[in-house]
């Protein structure tokens, strides 16, 4: 009964039309024509909408826009914009155009010296070429970033293995990020990815020996400071010494030379007085002085008592004698 319900109300008003006056008749067909019409130019109107929605691709300026056809690749667009497609038989999808950060998982490397280290780094990376990197890697994020943590580890663990625990800590500064980058080499331009720059947040010790590590190595920098102060010590010893014996060397000739000099000024002064005193009276009065200087040097202090013999020039004088 309800399958036949629309047939019944289309019967029925086509029974009220007939029992209408012939110009409403035509009015009421003029609505309906007019009324299709509409419907007609809506429903155009949606499908137009939908062709053009379907046929415009947006491009942006971080993005590259692959446009495929029954699943292959036919253009690759990198330039920002709005540019068209095929509606129903062209589609499109997107692939990053920008630089791209890769934070590497915690992993274990050995030293040339056979210490065990933790490296904690990243990877700065961007597509360069987007028509390997779907062909190789399907287009996919998680498989590229799967070849970068290969490939950057493998490079790090050969660079880090060549080289001792000592230089791999002196060269955190940038030095073992570029000896990393130069190992990597063009081994990723194969997926049309391009690696900017390899960073190292964090390269240390396992937890279970570093304390031990620490230790051992303040003692080989106390043994090297004590070497450094022992021969510091030897190079002061041997200035001391060396001065030392140019003081003793300085002295001696100073000593020499007063010796001479002394012995210059008395041999100077027994000339003189030998000028002085070369005649018979000049030297006996010599002796007078010297007798005067030798009775008053003994006549000094108390209670002293000077004997004289009656032939001493002294003497003489008390006698009244010349």
């Amino acid at each position: 009964m309800f399958r036949n319900f629309p047939k019944i109300k289309e019967k029925r008003k086509k029974e009220e039309r007939k029992k209408l006056p012939r110009q409403e008749k035509g009015e009421m067909d003029m609505k309906n024509k007019k009324k299709k019409i509409g419907i007609l130019v809506a429903v155009l109107l949606v499908a137009v909408g939908i062709l053009g929605a379907s046929s415009l691709v947006v491009t942006r300026q971080n993005e590259y826009t692959v446009i495929r056809q029954f699943g292959k690749v036919t253009d690759i667009r990198s330039t920002a914009g709005v540019s068209f497609k095929m509606p129903f038989v062209q589609t499109a999808s997107t692939v990053p155009n920008t630089v791209l950060l890769y934070d590497l998982p915690l992993s274990d490397v050995i030293t040339q010296d056979k210490k065990t280290m933790v490296a904690d780094s990243f990877v700065l990376w961007k597509i360069q070429d987007p028509q390997k990197f779907i062909q190789t890697l399907n287009g996919q994020m998680n498989n590229a970033e799967s070849r970068l943590s290969t490939i950057v580890y493998n490079a790090m663990k050969n660079v880090i293995s060549s080289m001792p625990q000592s230089e791999v800590i002196s060269g955190r500064d940038g030095a073992l990020a570029e000896a990393i980058k130069e190992s990597v080499g063009n081994t990723l331009e194969q997926y049309g990815i391009e690696l900017i720059a390899v960073e190292t947040k964090h390269l240390d010790l396992p937890n279970d020996n570093k304390e031990a590590v620490y230790q051992r190595m303040i003692s080989e920098r106390q043994n090297i400071a004590a070497s450094y102060t022992a021969q510091g010590q030897s190079e002061a010893q041997k200035i001391r010494s060396e001065t030392d014996k140019e003081k003793e060397i300085l002295i001696s000739q100073a000593k020499a030379q007063a010796d001479q000099l002394v012995a210059e000024g008395e041999a100077e002064y027994m000339r003189i007085l030998a000028q002085a005193y070369n005649s018979q009276e000049k030297a006996e009065f010599y002796s007078f002085v010297r007798a005067l200087d030798a009775a008053k040097i003994s006549l000094s202090g108390e209670n002293k008592t000077l004997v004289l013999s009656k032939d001493s020039p002294l003497a003489q004088i008390f006698y009244g004698e010349e």
